[in-house]
């Protein structure tokens, strides 16, 4: 690469002239990778399906689907009747409501139930702040209003006349439930419920049987839920069970009687059963009980069956219940460590249930489970043009920590690659809040698979992987263990000759950025270079600031820095904070201009203080994209070009400029 030192120009209270500054000294350092981005944009292209649909779902006497159109940044939502050559309708074209738009997000996307009327909630800007607008299908006409300052979700009651919706308060967490009849101006709207707990956001949402509406209110580690008769939306909400902290429960209906998926006395959780007539917790009663072994992800509730997302020492399962539990099964899939994801399944008397399937070998699949046939058929596989799955091998390695905890790592590379301690690597991570990230496919790894690369996915305690515990061991006090959980997979991947520090990249997201911050402090030498994607590197002042959108809903991941205790926990390792005189590697930081979960000041004030103390000429840059928030760019054209950017950075510092 060719390296300069970046100097800080200061520009006073100006941000934005300060972030600008710092893209135009991005673009200078990397400006001789052009030509590589535009041959990797086109790469990665090129592994596109452009045109493509998804598999119909039926609802009542329509199909509905999504599509897309070569050289179209976005979906187009269709439906036809369920009858032979029926024509297209066009619900929704997301590239005619995104156009002149520099963002453009549908987050729901609700047909009334009469199937006359569209509701569909949409983002603008990236801030999650989305607006609510109707539209009469049949005269292809939009109603003549929107609701602003709504969340994402919307749901229709069973008259088609009347919605329940959420607005944002000024960190935009949903607090508000409100009620609107279709056809009114939404400043008439009625106010169900107002959560005030700050810890708390307020979701809405429909149960597949589509006869009851849930209230979920929810903390990280605690949650309440109150339900409604869709038939009876001027009716008053019922409490299930009061909240209390720490406790856990989410709500599923099947004629007569509720679900009830909770932790009490049960960390991997439970599955229970209550009447509909009275689900208060005394009626409760128990269905699956609790296992140490075994974490009960999620439930899904059918007229006919229920299904389980179960997670066996880290492999997630799916187990299907038939006949009031008489008959029980796990599917069985063809990759011994996969990523699983839960489709539409809307009818709930179906007899069938869809799910995605993928691993680091197989692209996206939609499988489908017949319950009367007890068969498993695949419906589609996402073809990538040119990927051949017997080049590439995955493994999963363990590797040991300090506290003799064995740390799982997914890796995939190219067949043929040896283990001479030379290879490009790119180890990714992120352990927090209880996701998992599983071993799933993407395409655009090809890129780095096809170049030597060996890539790597570090299964940090701080994710679920292995259970509720695995959580519980990363975050708050514990929170240490998901650092050293990396620098030990790392270590390893050294130590079997996989690679080496000169030519190891570390990558996380959010709050996998502040992974790699911390782990950047901890052990700069272990790693070549580093990318940070809108990373949440600022823990102290951060979670100071009860006007930051996220902070109080999150003292019980990282901590109340107003007890002291905390205090010093989190400031042993929040990145900012503990930014030393070292040798940093080549950092590549990237930022949202919208991101209303991680302000841009964060990796901004990171940057530039890693640059004031870097012991070394090693690159720190900054790019923020003025057009996105969290989860960038929104078109999948500029999300490819986007990774492009990211990619050749990569490429680039380690010196493969091909």
């Amino acid at each position: 690469m060719n390296k300069k030192t970046v100097a800080n120009k200061k520009s006073g209270n100006d941000l934005v002239a300060h972030l600008q500054d710092e893209n135009r000294r991005t673009d200078e350092a990397l400006a001789h990778t052009g030509k590589l981005r535009e041959k990797l944009y086109f790469e990665l292209k090129s592994r596109m399906v452009e045109v493509d649909s998804t598999i119909p779902v039926k609802i009542g006497g329509y199909s509905y689907y999504r599509r897309y159109e070569e050289g179209k940044q976005y979906e187009i939502y269709c439906r036809k009747e369920a009858k032979p050559r029926a024509p297209e309708e066009v619900l929704l074209d997301v590239n005619a409501i995104a156009e002149g738009k520099p963002y453009c997000n549908v987050g729901a996307i609700e047909v009334s139930p009469d199937q006359k009327t569209l509701a569909y909630t949409v983002d603008f800007s990236g801030r999650e702040q989305y607006a609510i607008y109707f539209k009469d299908i049949t005269a292809k006409t939009l109603f003549p209003y929107r609701i602003d300052n709504a969340s994402s979700q919307i749901v229709w009651t069973e008259n088609s006349k009347i919605v329940f919706y959420s607005l944002l308060d000024e960190t935009y967490r949903p607090c508000k439930l409100m009620r609107h009849i279709v056809g009114t101006s939404g400043v008439i709207d009625d106010l169900v419920y107002e959560e005030k707990n700050r810890a708390y956001r307020l979701n809405i949402r429909k149960s597949r049987s589509g006869k009851f509406i849930f209230l979920q209110l929810e903390s990280l580690i605690s949650s309440e839920i109150r339900f409604l008769r869709s038939d009876r939306p001027f009716g008053q909400f019922r409490l299930v069970r009061r909240r209390k902290k720490g406790l856990e429960y989410y709500l599923m209906h099947q004629e007569d009687k509720f679900y009830i998926l909770t932790n009490e006395d049960a960390p991997n959780f439970k599955l229970m059963e209550a009447p509909v007539s009275d689900p208060s917790p005394g009626k409760w009663i128990e269905v699956i009980p609790h296992r140490k072994s075994v974490m009960l992800e999620d439930a899904d509730a059918f007229r006919d069956f229920l299904v389980l997302i179960e997670r066996i020492s880290g492999v997630k399962m799916i187990r299907v219940i038939e006949d009031s539990g008489r008959k029980s099964g796990y599917l069985k899939f063809p990759d011994r460590f996969y990523s699983l994801e839960t489709k539409s399944n809307p009818d709930y008397k179906s007899s069938t249930y869809r799910f995605g399937y993928s691993s680091m070998l197989t692209p996206d699949r939609i499988y489908e489970y017949n319950i009367n046939e007890r068969s498993l058929v695949c419906m589609k596989e996402t073809r990538v043009p040119g990927y051949k799955r017997s080049n590439y091998i995955t493994e999963r390695l363990y590797a040991l920590a300090g506290d003799g905890v064995m740390i799982p790592i997914s890796i995939v590379y190219r067949k043929g690659l040896k283990q001479s301690g030379n290879n490009p690597a790119v180890l990714y991570g992120y352990g927090a809040y209880g996701d998992s990230v599983d071993p799933d496919y993407s395409f655009l790894r090809l890129s780095l698979l096809d170049r030597g690369f060996v890539f790597a996915i570090a299964h940090v305690r701080g994710g679920a992987e292995l259970g509720r515990a695995w959580y519980e061991d990363g975050k708050m006090f514990k929170k240490h263990n998901t650092f050293n959980d990396f620098i030990a997979c790392a270590e390893y991947l050294i130590a079997e000759k996989y690679t080496c520090p000169e030519k190891l990249v570390i990558e996380g997201f959010s709050a996998g950025g502040l992974l790699i911050g911390a782990v950047l402090n901890l052990r700069p030498d272990l790693f070549r270079a580093a990318v940070a994607d809108m990373p949440f590197v600022d823990v102290m002042t951060t979670m100071k600031d009860p006007g930051s959108p996220l902070t109080i809903t999150e003292f019980d991941e990282w901590g109340n820095p107003g007890q002291f205790d905390h205090y010093l926990y989190m400031s042993s390792y929040s990145p900012v904070d503990n930014v030393g005189e070292k040798k940093y590697p080549d950092i590549l930081i990237r930022a949202g201009y919208h991101d209303t979960r991680v302000r841009f000041k964060e990796p901004l004030k990171w940057a530039m203080k890693i640059r004031s103390h870097n012991a070394d000429n090693n690159l720190v840059l900054l790019k923020t994209n003025f057009r996105s928030g969290h989860f960038g760019p929104s078109g999948r054209y500029d999300y490819i070009k986007d990774y492009a950017f990211e990619l050749a950075f990569i490429l680039d510092v380690l010196g493969l400029n091909a």
